[in-house]
């Protein structure tokens, strides 16, 4: 944040250009809000229609057999992982609008990755549970917008504790532990609520470090992967609260 304060305030920065920095932050937040709301769209309307393809009159369909309880399912649960890597070192290869692209697709496919939870919650549960957590999520990122304190800082902190909950929850596969399986979303929801606040911080200082030098190709893809970022930090956010508190059929 001070490199923020420094930009607008510095000898070097005339008060227009501060100004116009300022317009453009506020697009630029606008387009990573946006793209990550579509992509929630396009993730929880793909989740509801292959989970009503999967289950017709309470039997599994061939499509819900083969992405449920074939070895099928493994590559469904581990593609949306993969996808988020591939596209974090391929995107300096890519246009800003191939990066977009990219991005709903990944949504499309984490859609799919989740739909179960149309089958094993309630209607309303979901719909409560994603309620409280667009509202957390929102006040987490306005935290993180508005407040002056850096906490840049608690980035490696919060990334170890990332691939600690990976590690739990790829053991877990095999142990099955209720124990485990809670402690996982316990402490992911306090990790991913971090998360939002931090990365939200981190793409307005990034967005400002960068608009200094007009670096407008980089601006673009770096919407998208600031997109990524907030919509990975709310899905999973979502699926632990969901795992905690949700109402199961």
């Amino acid at each position: 944040m001070a490199q923020f304060d420094t930009l607008r305030t510095g000898p070097g920065v005339s008060g227009a250009r501060a100004a116009e920095i300022d317009q453009g932050l506020r697009a630029h937040m606008n387009k990573v809000y946006g793209t990550m709301a579509v992509g929630m769209l396009i993730t929880f309307a793909a989740a509801w229609a292959i989970s009503g393809m999967a289950v017709v009159d309470g039997q599994l369909t061939a499509l819900g057999a083969a992405l449920y309880t074939s070895p099928l399912r493994w590559v469904v649960m581990f593609a949306p992982l993969i996808f988020v890597f591939g596209l974090s070192m391929g995107i300096n290869k890519l246009s800003a609008a191939a990066a977009q692209l990219l991005f709903y697709v990944f949504a499309a496919v984490m859609g799919v990755s989740i739909s179960s939870i149309f089958l094993v919650f309630t209607g309303e549960s979901i719909a409560q549970v994603f309620l409280v957590t667009a509202i957390a999520f929102a006040a987490l990122s306005l935290w993180g917008y508005t407040t002056k304190k850096d906490i840049s800082g608690w980035g490696t902190f919060l990334i170890m504790g990332v691939i600690g909950l990976i590690v739990a929850s790829v053991v877990n596969i095999f142990l099955a532990s209720s124990a485990l399986a809670f402690a996982v979303s316990a402490i992911g929801v306090l990790i991913f609520a971090g998360l939002t606040a931090y990365d939200t911080q981190r793409i307005k200082t990034e967005y400002v470090a960068h608009a200094a030098h007009g670096d407008g190709e980089w601006l673009g893809k770096a919407a998208i992967m600031g997109a990524l970022s907030l919509y990975l930090n709310f899905i999973n956010m979502f699926m632990m609260l969901l795992s905690l508190f949700g109402n199961r059929e």
